[in-house]
């Protein structure tokens, strides 16, 4: 009896153990509103992948591996396992001025990056981007801005029916849960979500 009981707990031990360590790098995820239209739809299931945006303080790094803090250091002092966030990923995050609520957008200036808008066309460091995954030329101009160190500008693909970073600003690295990874549901959305899908400007 004894070892049947150890057996189940062991299990039930390792079950949580597993659990919370998926739950760590990937998230679920439900797009609501057609902010992201086309690429994403309301009502679709996403899987986020957390893992990808890992990072440590430089300056705690800097203290174990001098070496890995000074060449994978980014303009919010931090070393990324992997790599920051890039122009064309396609985030979750907590939205800045009611972290309560979780917003989907994509990545369109990094730190760094002057954004502009105008006539129809989304300028990045005075290129204009080639963007033939949203749903129509933004019909709204913005005035040259500059990124902030550790901050991100992001734009729904459904340019004129968006609230994003042209409205209330920009997206602190800290507020950022994780890149879109992959749609399973409805199983005819059914895609990957791939890094960097922006031509550099």
């Amino acid at each position: 009896m004894k070892a049947a009981i150890r057996d189940v707990l062991e299990t039930l031990i390792l079950t949580a153990l597993i659990f919370f360590v998926v739950q760590s790098i990937v998230k679920n995820f439900r797009v609501e509103g057609t902010s992201m239209e086309p690429t994403l739809h309301n009502n679709e299931f996403l899987l986020v992948d957390r893992a990808v945006y890992w990072s440590l303080p430089a300056r705690l790094v800097n203290q174990i591996v001098p070496t890995a803090a000074a060449s994978n250091n980014n303009s919010d002092g931090r070393v990324y396992l992997f790599h920051p966030p890039q122009r064309g990923d396609i985030i979750v995050f907590q939205f800045p001025r009611d972290p309560s609520r979780q917003f989907i957008k994509r990545v369109i200036g990094v730190p760094g990056d002057v954004v502009q808008i105008q006539e129809g066309r989304v300028y990045v460091n005075n290129h204009p981007l080639n963007e033939p995954y949203i749903m129509a030329p933004p019909n709204y101009t913005m005035s040259a801005e500059r990124v902030p160190p550790g901050e991100y500008f992001v734009l729904g693909d459904n340019r004129n029916d968006s609230s994003d970073s042209h409205v209330w600003g920009m997206v602190p690295w800290y507020y950022i849960t994780g890149q879109a990874w992959v749609s399973y549901w409805p199983l005819g959305d059914w895609q990957f979500f791939p890094a960097n899908a922006m031509a550099s400007p």
